[in-house]
């Protein structure tokens, strides 16, 4: 275990996340912090038949000034969520495990939650559930500065960075026409290995 680590909220995380939440003791989700555009706070990666497919979760900014993540709402003026349930469908109904979690996923993401903050959470807690990873996640109280601290992982944990950590290869649906991909979504591991997803985190 590698005791506390400070992250950013994100929408069905990647596997690099939560292969960091398993070795830690306690998670401090940030949500103090000003909202960025195009990062995992919103979207997440899965592998479809057409290859790499991004699902971002549309939101209501507001204005142009700087909006805390906390308060940032998600915008239900457009079908994001038959689209995201159609997409997961098509990518994974095939999946060994696509039956034992699809449902739980559906009802999350068709609760209508206000605030993206909201949705994120019941994701995760829902996934750290599934994979049995008994990990405290709290919410950060203030904002902490960004510093060099090994610990924060904020802002390493981006689409634009490719964080470094060694994958386990695991079963793929469509692994044949594309090969493995790694840095997708946790619910690409999760329906394609189910209960043994923990052991390649």
């Amino acid at each position: 275990m590698t005791g506390k680590i400070l992250v950013s909220t994100a929408y069905l995380p990647p596997v690099s996340c939560f292969s960091l939440i398993s070795r830690a003791d306690e998670v401090l989700i940030e949500k103090e912090e000003n909202y960025i555009k195009q990062t995992y706070r919103n979207r997440c990666y899965i592998l479809s038949a057409n290859g790499i497919q991004i699902l971002s979760v549309p939101v209501l900014l507001g204005s142009f000034h700087k909006t805390p993540l906390k308060d940032i709402r998600i915008d239900y003026s457009r079908r994001w969520q038959q689209v995201h349930l159609g997409a997961l469908k098509a990518a994974y109904k095939s999946s060994p495990y696509y039956e034992y979690y699809f449902d739980d996923i559906e009802k999350i993401i068709t609760a209508n939650h206000d605030f993206l903050l909201d949705l994120n959470m019941e994701l995760t807690l829902f996934i750290l559930k599934s994979l049995k990873i008994s990990t405290t996640v709290k919410f950060t109280s203030h904002f902490e500065p960004v510093t060099e601290d090994p610990a924060d992982f904020r802002y390493i944990l981006s689409p634009k960075n490719e964080f470094r950590m060694e994958y386990r290869e695991y079963y793929q649906v469509f692994s044949s026409r594309f090969g493995f991909k790694p840095g997708l979504s946790i619910a690409d591991l999760l329906f394609n290995a189910g209960p043994d997803a923990s052991g390649f985190l």
